[in-house]
């Protein structure tokens, strides 16, 4: 859907049906997902084969290309950090006459975070499987941080989860870029880890019956208090590789 807003159009959905075509070079296989920005696609590369992922950007939220931009210059910095799905190009595609823009990039199995927490028995994890899934987080946004970036959404929608066991193989998507990089945009992502972590383990309704090492983490979700405890990731990330895990169950 879409109507005229200004010189902008707005549209609403794409709602690509499979088979379309993408720059002539992509065709769609199926929709992954929607946000704010625009809607991401699960597409084939047709020359080679390769399934790879396609954002599409809603017009009225992209104008003069600006947050497409700061997305595939963003990955592009990050390209080392592992936790990144990798950004390969930006194309365009034409939806009802208008040019829209593709940004393509590498299609991950696996299965949201959220999805993955409300398959769980009880939808929750132990507290034991809960600080790995943790500390792989915490490493992965600290590689993010010291490059002096942030990611700016993290939560358990915005993390795959491609596998698990003893520990956890992750990817985080839809970086945000909503000013630049500083000390209290890590923050955000900081505390958001934490928050994460304590969704996983059950919230607010299981968290009095958490072990004092879960409570130590969490700090009752105080801001003041997490930033107060951890005032990096990295420092998060010593806490959680000293800690002593064995007593806590789960």
């Amino acid at each position: 859907m879409k109507e005229k807003a200004g010189s902008v159009q707005r549209v609403s959905s794409f709602d690509l049906a499979p088979g379309r075509m993408i720059a002539r070079k992509y065709r769609v296989l199926s929709q992954l997902g929607a946000g704010w920005e625009g809607e991401v696609y699960k597409i084939l590369e047709v020359n080679t084969k390769i399934e790879r992922a396609a954002k599409i950007f809603f017009p009225q939220r992209n104008v003069r290309n600006k947050i497409s931009k700061r997305n595939a210059q963003k990955l592009h910095k990050l390209r080392h950090c592992s936790i990144l799905i990798q950004y390969h190009t930006e194309e365009v595609l034409i939806y009802k006459k208008m040019p829209v823009t593709v940004l393509i990039s590498e299609y991950v199995e696996g299965q949201l975070l959220s999805k993955f927490v409300n398959s769980l028995p009880g939808k929750r994890m132990g507290p034991y499987q809960a600080l790995h899934l943790l500390h792989s987080l915490v490493k992965g946004v600290e590689e993010i941080h010291l490059l002096n970036e942030y990611h700016g959404d993290l939560h358990t929608d915005n993390i795959i989860v491609n596998k698990f066991g003893l520990g956890f193989e992750l990817k985080l998507v839809d970086l945000f870029h909503h000013v630049a990089p500083k000390n209290t945009t890590r923050q955000i992502d900081l505390v958001a880890l934490i928050q994460i972590f304590h969704e996983c383990v059950g919230g607010q309704k299981w968290y009095a019956k958490m072990p004092p090492p879960v409570k130590n983490i969490c700090c009752g979700l105080k801001k003041s208090l997490i930033l107060k405890k951890f005032r990096s990731a990295s420092q998060l990330r010593e806490y959680l590789e000293q800690m002593e895990w064995m007593p806590i169950g789960g």
